[in-house]
């Protein structure tokens, strides 16, 4: 993920910075991040923790020591062109209000990726758990720039001042669904979200709060999900959500 962001954000005139927030690993994730500061000293920055911060924490710290114009949020299992890139900057730039651009994302092996949606009821997440897959291969790809609730924050572009009128991510919430809270709050800012199919990029999603259904993974997804849903006070139904994200935005 570092050595493309490198070769992705070096093909721009502008100077980019890239920050990795190490987040307690024990696998010798940390060594290699030595080894990238060490090799790409102008460009890649690290921000050591001595334990597992979450996503929401590691996050903020990270974007509040960054510097740039725009904000670019990629997991560690995604990758993207200077081409993806280039569009979603031109879409915040041409487009009026955008709070977030979100590129189509797809697997490694080419297959469509379900990574946005309206806001998510109760029903529509256990329906997302058990039958993800299914749900994917009947899913009409979009092929035209449209305004979407939400999209998984494997890759979004924000503005920077969007960052800073909105604030940070929620830290009650560990692992996630930080990107759902994050996007009603952008809405309700009065910022727009745009799904951009024509920008592409790779998420080799493990999907871990998945593949083993009693994992810690799933526990804190849990969790997040029942605090989301409190905070928001909405389950089976969105249309008091929208309601309150109108009048306030």
């Amino acid at each position: 993920c570092v050595v493309n962001l490198v070769d992705t954000l070096s093909a721009f005139p502008a100077r980019s910075e890239i920050i990795v927030f190490e987040n307690g690993s024990k696998d010798g994730s940390r060594e290699t991040l030595n080894d990238l500061i060490d090799e790409y000293p102008d460009m890649v920055q690290g921000i050591f923790s001595a334990e597992n911060l979450g996503t929401t924490r590691s996050r903020n710290r990270a974007i509040e020591s960054s510097s740039g114009r725009y904000l670019l949020i990629l997991d560690s299992d995604a990758t993207i062109t200077k081409a993806a890139l280039t569009t979603l900057q031109n879409i915040v730039e041409r487009e009026p209000f955008v709070g977030i651009a979100v590129p189509q994302l797809r697997y490694p092996d080419g297959k469509f990726q379900l990574s946005a949606s309206d806001f998510p009821t109760v029903t529509d997440k256990i329906a997302r758990f058990l039958s993800l897959r299914e749900m994917e291969r009947a899913a009409k790809v979009p092929d035209t720039l449209t305004e979407v609730d939400c999209a998984i924050s494997a890759c979004w572009l924000i503005p920077k001042r969007v960052f800073d009128i909105v604030g940070g991510l929620d830290e009650n919430i560990f692992y996630s669904p930080e990107d759902l809270d994050y996007c009603v709050r952008v809405w309700a800012a009065g910022f727009r979200i745009l799904y951009v199919p024509e920008a592409v990029v790779i998420h080799d999603a493990q999907e871990l709060s998945r593949s083993d259904k009693l994992s810690r993974f799933t526990v804190r997804h849990m969790f997040g999900l029942l605090y989301y849903f409190r905070k928001h006070r909405y389950m089976l139904s969105r249309s008091r959500l929208i309601a309150r994200i109108r009048q306030t935005s």
